[in-house]
């Protein structure tokens, strides 16, 4: 297979595969999906011939991102996409507790997202500060 980019669509996917393998990897431990290794490892070992040997390191022979490449902003990027996605999670697991769980039917769909809206608006404004456990 053959796929022409330009420099910048190439370091674009650089910047997917490390991403979309720090997803799938980044909290299996050795359980890791090899396959995506791979495909990253690929990738970034072809960087240098593009003129990106900043972004690769090796380790024991075998193309990784380099220091530089992690420390450039793509975990900045993982962390606002984490963040989003935590408070998504906590907004509608906390709807569907106000509603004791019930299915989400046509009838209460417009309440949960009412209420999930509610929590996101609270966190938009005020993060977790409001958020107490009773223990």
């Amino acid at each position: 297979m053959k796929i022409e980019l330009t420099d910048m669509q190439f370091r674009r996917l650089l910047d997917l595969a490390y991403v979309g393998n720090w997803i799938l990897n980044s909290t299996r431990g050795s359980d890791r999906i090899v396959e995506y290794d791979e495909v990253e490892t690929r990738l970034f070992s072809v960087a240098p011939a593009h003129g990106m040997s900043a972004l690769t390191d090796y380790k024991q022979g075998i193309a990784v991102p380099s220091a530089a490449f992690e420390n450039g902003g793509i975990h900045e990027a993982i962390a606002e996409y984490e963040d989003s996605v935590f408070f998504e999670i906590l907004a509608e697991e906390l709807a569907r507790r106000d509603m004791d769980f019930e299915p989400i039917s046509p009838e209460n769909y417009g309440e949960l997202t009412n209420r999930i809206d509610e929590y996101i608006e609270e966190f938009e404004q005020n993060g977790i500060d409001n958020i107490s456990l009773d223990k």
